[in-house]
């Protein structure tokens, strides 16, 4: 009687054991799928690439985030507490047509540089107010619009005129 005990709990333990193991595997393989759907909602799937602003105080390379879908349009950079002065994230579109946007979810200020098809500088929306619902246009036809950190438009010099140059408009940034 006292081995089938012994044996017994052998079985109970080794069942508990691999129970447990079972658990922090399924626990581990979830945590896994979350920071995988974390990433991908906060844009992971972005394609990054180079732009740059060429402004009267010289050539301004950014690396930017390029929204393609429109999933990744209509989240923009909402959520995020930070953004460098050298990074930005452009929106893209095959046709010029009025662009507009706005600020919901935004935690920091951007500036907002609505492009034209051939990369010229069509307007600028300087500083915009975190988590507004207002809606801001481009009070034109562009096709993309390139947000950056708040203020760094202004720090660059740059203005209506001005051009970008990225692959979307036909021009391509220097590596």
């Amino acid at each position: 009687m006292s081995e089938f005990r012994h044996g017994r709990r052998a079985v109970v333990g080794a069942a508990l054991l691999l129970a447990t193991v079972a658990g922090a595997g399924a626990l581990l393989w979830a945590g896994q799928s979350t920071r995988t759907a974390d990433a991908e909602r906060a844009g992971a799937s972005v394609i990054e690439e180079r732009l740059e602003l060429v402004t009267a105080t010289g050539v301004h390379a950014f690396d930017i985030e390029v929204a393609t879908t429109p999933e990744q349009q209509a989240r923009g950079l909402m959520f995020r507490t930070e953004l460098a002065e050298n990074k930005g994230m452009l929106f893209p579109y095959s046709e010029p047509r009025e662009l507009t946007m706005w600020m919901r979810n935004t935690y920091i200020p951007l500036d907002m540089v609505f492009i034209r098809a051939d990369g010229t500088v069509h307007r600028i929306e300087a500083q915009t107010v975190p988590f507004s619902e207002r809606t801001i246009g481009s009070q034109g036809a562009v096709t993309a619009v390139l947000e950056i950190a708040g203020g760094v438009a202004a720090r660059l010099g740059l203005k209506p005129g001005d051009t970008v140059r990225h692959a979307h408009f036909g021009t391509s940034a220097q590596r």
